[in-house]
């Protein structure tokens, strides 16, 4: 019980040095992460379509 103790206090230690970012890069961070999944999301979904059709078309 002594190690768990000390392991969540040395945990909250570590947090207290985390240099967090402010709310707005928080959210700038968060849109630049979204927009960049949508972007190859709908790059592999073109790609897997053109491969698709260029099998169907062997096929």
């Amino acid at each position: 019980m002594k190690k768990l103790i000390k392991y969540l206090k040395d945990c909250r230690l570590e947090m207290k040095k985390v240099a967090w970012p402010s709310k707005d890069k928080a959210v700038s961070y968060t849109g630049l992460v979204l927009l960049t999944t949508a972007f190859f999301a709908i790059l592999l979904g073109l790609v897997d379509f053109v491969f698709f059709k260029i099998v169907e078309l062997i096929f």
